[in-house]
């Protein structure tokens, strides 16, 4: 356990000092490399792309078949008329991330497959796998990356739910299988050979949303975690209902909890889906969800009157502005001690670490 928490530090400081002296040097050299200087933007903020750059690892290396493509489609056991058409922009992102994976995962101490994690690791992974037999892939879901959508997809697929659209209250465990409910042959045989995709969305972004949600919303909430983070962090608390906490005691909470332990829906994505112990065939984007969502349902050949839900008229979506709003006013420190619970997720999946500088917080 020491161990890997000094490994896990060790990770940390790296991605967390790649950052500062090569993003000039790395900017200059994307130019050439990348038609998209905005996808360009995305990975040189990834501490993952910043060291495979800045090692060359890059360099004349010949790329997979992208995803979709004959090559893939083949080794996938698709017939080529089931290719896939994407845009340039998408594979390159999609390669980024694979990238980035590889090489983050193939450092000493990472896991090497599901049977290498700890009982605790590997009990909250197979919780979190949606299993579909029929059109044979496997879902790791995230709370807060648009899951209750998906797990209305499975339920249209397998039966149970009549449209995506039909509005009723989602029962998050009903009609759906999990890979923690089968045998370890038979999740051995299904990692190993259905189609695997998870989706992840912005760290900072996903934890606001979960933050406004649960303390703003939901009574249970707020009694179960609001009354303990009120109590335990602010000096002459009194009396509680939970419903006042506010983003930065939120955030101290967090910086003092387990990520092993913590709740699902601000538990670090790769605590949930253990990218370095399953290889995921794709990562979809909440940025992209629509486009990386028709993907998929193309990818698994579901029918054609199966599309991915719309959003709700009722959801409010967190922009760029408001983020931006809640991290200034944090305080530094604490944003400086959180980073390093959710930097695997930052460097995996080539998201920046957040901008709170002066000059940011006063534009």
């Amino acid at each position: 356990m020491a161990q890997n928490k000094r490994a896990g530090r060790a990770r940390t400081a790296t991605v967390l000092n790649l950052r500062r002296p090569l993003g000039s040097m790395s900017a200059r050299r994307g130019s050439a490399l990348l038609p998209s200087v905005l996808t360009f933007a995305v990975i040189v903020a990834s501490g993952g792309l910043l060291l495979m750059i800045e090692k060359g690892m890059l360099n004349g290396m010949d790329p997979p078949a992208p995803r979709g493509s004959a090559r893939h489609a083949e080794h996938a056991g698709l017939p080529r008329r089931h290719e896939l058409a994407v845009d340039t922009d998408f594979q390159i992102l999609q390669e980024i991330r694979n990238r980035t994976i590889r090489t983050m995962c193939g450092q000493k101490n990472m896991p090497r497959g599901v049977w290498s994690l700890s009982p605790l690791q590997r009990k909250t992974l197979l919780q979190h796998i949606l299993v579909n037999d029929e059109h044979r892939f496997l879902y790791c879901y995230v709370p807060k990356v648009a899951c209750s959508n998906w797990k209305r997809v499975l339920k249209v697929l397998s039966g149970a739910l009549r449209s995506v659209d039909v509005n009723i209250k989602m029962n998050h465990k009903s009609d759906l299988v999990f890979l923690a409910d089968l045998e370890p042959e038979q999740i051995e045989h299904r990692l190993r050979t259905y189609f695997k995709f998870m989706f992840v969305r912005e760290p900072m972004e996903r934890l606001l949303s979960a933050y406004r949600n649960k303390f703003g919303e939901i009574e249970a909430y707020q009694r179960r975690y609001g009354v303990e983070i009120v109590k335990r962090y602010r000096k002459n608390a009194g009396r509680t209902a939970g419903d006042d906490v506010t983003f930065a005691e939120f955030l101290r909470y967090l910086v003092d909890e387990d990520a092993e332990r913590m709740n699902e829906h601000w538990m670090p994505v790769y605590n949930l889906c253990q990218p370095c112990a399953v290889s995921y065939d794709f990562v979809g984007s909440y940025e992209h969800l629509q486009r990386d969502a028709s993907y998929v349902l193309r990818r698994v050949m579901a029918p054609p009157q199966v599309h991915f839900p719309e959003r709700q008229a009722w959801y409010r979506p967190i922009s760029a502005e408001t983020l931006q709003y809640y991290l200034c006013g944090v305080p530094g420190a604490l944003l400086r001690d959180l980073l390093p619970k959710y930097i695997l997720d930052f460097s995996l999946f080539a998201y920046p670490l957040p901008n709170t500088t002066h000059e940011a917080c006063t534009r």
